[in-house]
């Protein structure tokens, strides 16, 4: 890895370290009700299809959130993230999972994990702060047995805050802050800075991911919106939330590619 690379890594690791105390209270990021875990658990079953699925590796897991989806599904875990803080307070959430889970601090670049181990390969949110998207997806086909499945749950964070209706619920989302004194849960020059230098800089397209997947190996490619997460999700958002998240909702999206079945 470069120097580069190296000083980008670490910026990340900080950045997402610092947040992991006020994470979940982020709109969209915690899983806020049962209805909408198990709307997700629905989801990833129809991208497993196809794909006996038992044992998963989740990159990026963070606080946990989607580490309880997966447990709810009755599958077996082993979570990768790149932060020790996130990492506690996922392991915290979920102690009495010990025998199903286990958390690793990791690079979900080079997961250092056995070739073949896993039925299913799992991130939400990882993909559009990667620096090498083609190393990961190369390292992901490798560790996912025949047959197997990687679902990736992203989005544009680039393109859509540059539409007017963004910036016009953008300004009323800042002016509800100062009326109410909520603080930035986020160091937004060091986000835009860390930004600037990732792979996919000018925002993640879900056509664009589909061909790298392609090209690195996977195939029977699927994709769709998260109508089913949103329906949930609005339920226990607050006008605020609902701005601060309703503007990326249509550039958020799910995609899965199935590894050959070579055996």
């Amino acid at each position: 890895m470069s120097l580069k690379n190296y000083t980008l890594k670490d910026e990340i690791r900080s950045y997402w370290s610092a947040r992991a105390e006020t994470f979940d209270n982020s709109p969209g990021h915690g899983i806020r009700s049962i209805g909408e875990r198990d709307a997700w658990a629905r989801l990833l079953r129809g991208h497993f299809e196809g794909s006996d699925v038992s044992e998963v590796l989740e990159l990026a897991s963070g606080t946990g959130e989607m580490t309880a989806v997966l447990l709810s599904m009755g599958l077996a875990v082993t979570a990768i993230d790149l932060c020790e803080p996130m990492i506690a307070k996922a392991a915290a959430k979920h102690v009495k999972a010990h025998k199903r889970v286990s958390f690793h601090l990791g690079d979900a670049e080079n997961t250092m994990m056995p070739d073949q181990r896993f039925d299913a390969v799992v991130s939400r949110h990882l993909v559009w702060t990667l620096p090498d998207p083609d190393a990961a997806f190369a390292d992901w086909l490798r560790v996912l047995r025949p047959g197997g499945r990687v679902v990736i749950v992203d989005g544009d964070w680039v393109t859509a805050p540059k539409r007017p209706s963004a910036w016009i619920a953008r300004r009323i989302v800042g002016w509800l802050d100062k009326l109410d004194g909520t603080k930035p849960q986020s160091d937004e020059d060091t986000h835009q800075r860390f930004l600037s230098q990732v792979y996919f800089r000018d925002g993640l397209r879900r056509d664009r991911l589909c061909a790298m997947l392609t090209k690195a190996g996977f195939e029977n490619i699927r994709h769709g919106g998260l109508e089913s997460i949103w329906k949930e999700q609005v339920k226990t958002m607050s006008f605020k939330d609902r701005l601060s998240l309703g503007y990326w909702y249509w550039h958020y999206f799910i995609v899965s590619a199935q590894k050959p079945d070579t055996a």
